[in-house]
């Protein structure tokens, strides 16, 4: 693999927050104009000034630019893609209820363009790396995973494969219609089948595999205990969601007679090697269990803004230790599809409910970078701009009228309008350049998932 030599640029390494992003402004080291230096996938030097030359190194002028690490998505559902713009004025639980007829209808031809246009979205807006929950397996198809996997490979993104599952229908007492849970025993041997197959865990892994059962209303107390001592039994990190809404509080006292922090700390569930997804109902006891545990939170503040859900205690969450990443949460709740502008929305979210210091930009770049790598459990090799780590790296252009009169590079990026991506470097290889994807043509991408998203309904009205 070719050097690649940046140089001329801002630079915000968002090192020195492996433990943490709660202390506010101190966010890593910057430079006003550093370069950095990447080869053979990894990044080799990085500081203040120009460059020293590197021999045969391509370089990139990166004047009017910062530099930062590529964002770390947390929470993603690819296939909701295909739904987009639907359901627009329902909360969680009728959204759900009105969508998975139709998510019943995918297969994995259609979840493959749904999850390659979704993920091209997410590299256009600076993602190197991100979860995908892939909680819906429709009887006939179990190869939905692998066409998610497929579609990372493609464009070049770095996957955690998130094998979720559904037992709990609603003829006992669930939420999700009989015809899109599975059958518990297959549950198990599907996802163990999908980590032997697909997990690596070695360093640099662009492929890695999770367990993630759905949720405590579609999914029973079995399958979560079971599922937790598969994923410890392989050596793979745990994820589902938590605390989304009032309705869920509600369901987790009447049905378990306690509060969804504490049924899940009752199944094994709170741990360094579990995030949860959402947490926005925590007392603060829940909080002080999951800063205790270690176990991190997925953020998703359009997501949760879109369907009315809340704002999640962001601040005391991170004052609490908890370790906080971004996630978009699908393009069925949140139909931008871009993990940098979950940034802003997370600052503003914080802001409207706290007031101006509850969360600085620097706090939301941390949590889109280390913060998301530390829910992937990948802290040592991702979220950061340090010698050793994989030459994961976002180039985004500031120079430029919108961003003028901005002195400050890391709020122009986080509040001002969304930022052109000059490049977007995946393990060294270039993903985006110059603010266009260059490892799939989005013209190709667009018409595959506008086919796939009407193949969807046709199939849906057939059936209904």
């Amino acid at each position: 693999m070719d050097s690649l030599v940046i140089e001329g640029c801002a630079v915000a390494t968002v090192d020195g927050t492996a433990d943490g992003v709660a202390a506010g402004a101190a966010a890593g080291t910057e430079y006003e104009s550093g370069h950095l230096i990447l080869d053979g996938g990894q990044i080799v030097a990085v500081g203040p000034g120009p460059a020293p030359t590197v021999e045969d190194a391509r370089v990139v002028d990166g004047t009017g630019c910062l530099a930062t690490p590529g964002l770390v998505g947390s929470h993603h559902h690819l296939f909701q893609g295909l739904t987009r713009g639907l359901a627009q004025d329902s909360t969680l639980m009728r959204w759900l209820a009105a969508l998975y007829p139709l998510w019943a209808q995918l297969d994995a031809d259609l979840h493959g363009a749904a999850a390659r246009a979704g993920l091209a979205t997410l590299a256009l807006s600076g993602c190197s790396a991100t979860a995908d929950h892939q909680y819906l397996f429709p009887r006939g198809s179990a190869d939905l995973l692998a066409a998610g996997i497929g579609a990372a490979n493609q464009i070049g993104l770095r996957l955690h494969a998130c094998r979720g599952s559904m037992d709990l229908g609603a003829s006992a007492g669930g939420l999700p219609p009989d015809s899109v849970v599975e059958d518990h025993d297959a549950i198990l041997a599907a996802t163990e089948r999908a980590i032997e197959q697909f997990h690596d865990p070695g360093p640099g892994a662009m492929v890695r595999v999770a367990v993630a059962p759905c949720a405590p209303f579609t999914v029973t107390q079995a399958l979560m205990r079971e599922s937790a001592e598969l994923a410890r039994h392989h050596g793979v990190r745990l994820h589902t969601h938590l605390a989304e809404t009032d309705d869920e509080h509600e369901f987790c006292l009447a049905r378990f007679g306690c509060t969804p922090a504490e049924y899940m700390e009752s199944l094994g569930w709170l741990g360094e090697d579990v995030w949860m997804a959402h947490c926005v109902h925590l007392d603060r006891s829940a909080i002080t269990r999951l800063g205790r545990a270690g176990t991190a939170v997925a953020h998703c503040p359009t997501s949760n803004a879109r369907l009315g859900s809340g704002v999640a205690p962001i601040p005391e969450l991170l004052a609490a230790g908890v370790p906080v990443g971004l996630g978009v949460d699908g393009g069925a709740a949140n139909e931008n599809g871009g993990l940098a502008a979950e940034m802003r929305q997370s600052l503003l979210a914080a802001r409207a409910r706290l007031g101006a210091g509850a969360l600085s930009a620097r706090q939301a770049l941390a949590l889109a970078t280390m913060g998301g790598a530390r829910c992937l459990g990948r802290q040592n090799e991702l979220g950061s701009l340090e010698v050793g780590k994989q030459a994961d790296v976002a180039l985004w252009r500031l120079g430029d009228l919108a961003h003028a009169a901005m002195a400050d590079p890391v709020w122009a990026l986080v509040c001002g309008p969304p930022a052109r991506l000059e490049l977007l470097t995946v393990a060294g290889r270039p993903v985006v350049e110059a603010g266009e994807l260059r490892t799939a043509d989005p013209d190709s991408l667009n018409r595959d998932v506008r086919a796939a998203a009407r193949e969807l309904l046709r199939r849906h009205r057939a059936a209904s």
